[in-house]
């Protein structure tokens, strides 16, 4: 199961040593959760509201409204991940309490990425019906359940038959996270070497809960099952085999081949989800054109990346690890997939909100990377293309594009009870209870939003710039002026997968600009004659694209000049204040910081 288990620094894996991570789980408070009271305590007023009396009351309303527990208690914010340690990450059968320091692992993933609240449940139980009933039974303290690490076959049958008796979302991560994940990168990956998913060829080895649940979603996509292989460790799964459980029965073939390397021949794409190295680069070459290979045995790939590389020029790779390109990490779906199904109190988390999530996440690759996420990975920039299928961990955006369609999904496909109908307030609280919301900002992008203005971006050639003014664009805030180069602005928006449609951009250095100039330094030195500027100078001074800039401003053609990547300061203000100038009834520019802290902003101010 690809997790997010790999740190990383300097874009390299950090090695983690026994000691480094026994010292981790011990130091301090043992563990890696707790729980916090969210209500005041401190006086006997406060106990007595929180228990004995006070606490007789949300008691009773719930008695007679079980739905009322979402508004009196935290299960409407509470999931279960509960597992039995029969197939603990790549440790296998090691029991349920040598699992709990996983499932502890996955509740901080919960609270750090949703801020959704987590009991890691470990239950010493086998036996799939004894398991059922012990869910079951605790079931109604939470407002979701995520199974985890439960060996197939059981896991099948213990999902399927909690989702039938439960009137709560319950997912088997292990099968439907992954799923979802490579769900998304196939998409992209096929839109990048423009197959078609209805066309393709799919090998997948590996015939385990995460293999089958993948090779569904994948059918439910579009692909065809006539064109899948599924292979096990005793090689292709055929309808000549006797020893098949019928999850497996349901992907066997027709077809006369028997080994891995016979399968692979001709495909399109290889999902692994086995042991590492059983992919050679040998069987990489007899794929077809552009091929499409997930290796996501943990930790080690079924084909190390080096040799995929190799292997071929044009091969699209992804791996469960996070120091290489194109990590499938679960943690791009379930803490959202949950969010959006507990705030619309689902009864379920269906096929239709499982799609929802692949579609968004998919998306989201295709949007350009906000400048946090390239710093947060130590990359230069990020954008849409082979090395770059899905979204990275740590993109804050994930929180409101996943877990808003999960929702609409949940609500349109009819297992919510609760509704949801205005998105942007929804979206505005997910980033607020998470701490990425800033109201002043937003406040100010709802002011700019209501009368946009005409924005001069002068130093469009910087590539942050060019990604600042295609975004105030898309959201509406402003219409952005670029000035430079066509030909320059196009090539480094096509590298960053940036749209320039509908935004006007200004050369200089074109003819056709000639009389704005000339325009311009006759405004200027006549302004400015009593100081010594000639016309000449002016018109000299007109190919500086700050100058050019605030002459727009200055004559009304534009309302705002935006600059700073290249230019100083000190010297920008002074150009300002000899091409625009200061209002009479002031003395001197200003300046404002704004430091966004925790509890509220910070400003100062600079004169």
């Amino acid at each position: 199961m690809p997790v997010l288990g790999i740190t990383l620094i300097d874009n390299k894996m950090a090695k983690v040593t026994k000691k480094d991570a026994l010292r981790y789980h011990s130091e301090g408070k043992p563990g890696k959760i707790e729980v916090v009271p969210t209500k005041p305590h401190s006086t006997q007023a406060d106990l007595s509201l929180a228990y004995s009396p006070g606490v007789a009351e949300p008691c009773l309303e719930i008695e007679k409204n079980p739905l009322d527990a979402y508004k009196y208690t935290a299960k409407g914010n509470l999931v279960a991940v509960i597992s039995n340690g029969t197939a603990v990450l790549g440790l296998g059968d090691i029991g349920a309490l040598a699992g709990k320091p996983v499932m502890e692992g996955k509740g901080l993933l919960f609270k750090i990425f949703a801020g959704i609240d987590v009991f890691d449940i470990e239950v010493d139980e086998k036996d799939p019906e004894k398991f059922i009933q012990t869910v079951k039974a605790i079931a109604p303290t939470f407002g979701g359940i995520n199974l985890e690490d439960i060996k197939a076959p059981e896991c099948f049958e213990i999902e399927t038959r909690l989702k039938a008796e439960l009137d709560i979302p319950v997912m088997h991560d292990d099968q439907h996270g992954t799923a979802i994940i490579s769900g998304a990168g196939l998409l992209n990956a096929l839109e990048l070497t423009g197959k078609k998913i209805e066309d393709i060829k799919i090998v997948v080895n590996g015939a385990g809960a995460a293999s089958i649940s993948c090779t569904k979603l994948y059918v439910m996509l579009g692909a065809k099952k006539e064109n899948i292989i599924m292979c096990d460790s005793k090689g292709v799964i055929s309808i000549h085999r006797t020893d098949l459980n019928e999850e497996k029965k349901g992907f066997a073939t027709a077809q006369n081949i028997k080994t891995l390397a016979e399968a692979v021949a001709g495909a399109d794409v290889f999902l692994g989800l086995s042991v590492a190295d059983v992919l050679t680069k040998e069987m990489v070459q007899t794929m077809n054109d552009n091929p499409i290979v997930f290796a996501l045995a943990n930790p080690n790939p079924e084909i190390s990346y080096a040799d995929a590389m190799a292997s071929r020029k044009d091969i699209i790779f992804a791996t469960g690890r996070s120091d290489y390109p194109n990590q499938i990490n679960n943690v791009l779906g379930f803490p959202y997939i949950f969010r959006g199904a507990l705030d619309v109190h689902a009864k379920s988390i269906n096929e239709e909100m499982k799609l929802a999530a692949v579609y968004a996440i998919a998306d989201l690759a295709k949007q350009p990377v906000p400048d946090v996420v390239n710093a947060a990975y130590k990359l230069k920039r990020t954008s849409f293309g082979r090395d770059y299928i899905l979204p990275k961990p740590l993109d804050p955006r994930l929180l409101t594009h996943v877990s808003c369609a999960v929702a609409k999904a949940a609500i349109e496909s009819g297992v919510a009870r609760k509704k949801i109908t205005d998105w942007d307030e929804y979206g505005n609280h997910l980033c607020e209870m998470m701490g990425y919301d800033n109201k002043m900002l937003r406040l100010f992008t709802d002011m700019a939003k209501a009368n946009p203005k005409r924005v001069v971006f002068s130093e469009a050639n910087h590539v942050n710039m060019l990604k600042a003014a295609v975004e105030a664009k898309q959201e509406g805030i402003c219409h952005p002026i670029l000035l430079g180069n066509e030909e320059r602005l196009a090539k480094i928006a096509a590298e960053e997968n940036l749209s320039l449609e509908g935004i006007e951009i200004v050369n200089l250095r074109h003819d056709r600009e000639n009389e704005r100039r000339y325009k311009y330094a006759a405004i200027l030195s006549e302004k400015k004659a009593r100081e010594g500027v000639t016309y000449e100078e002016a018109t000299e001074k007109m190919f500086d694209r700050n100058a050019f800039g605030m002459m727009m401003v200055a004559t009304g053609e534009a309302d705002a000049f935006i600059t700073g990547v290249y230019s100083r300061y000190s010297e920008v203000t002074k150009m300002a204040e000899q091409l625009i100038g200061i209002r009479p009834s002031y003395k001197h520019f200003g300046a404002m910081n704004i430091v966004t802290c925790k509890k509220e902003p910070s400003s100062s101010r600079i004169h």
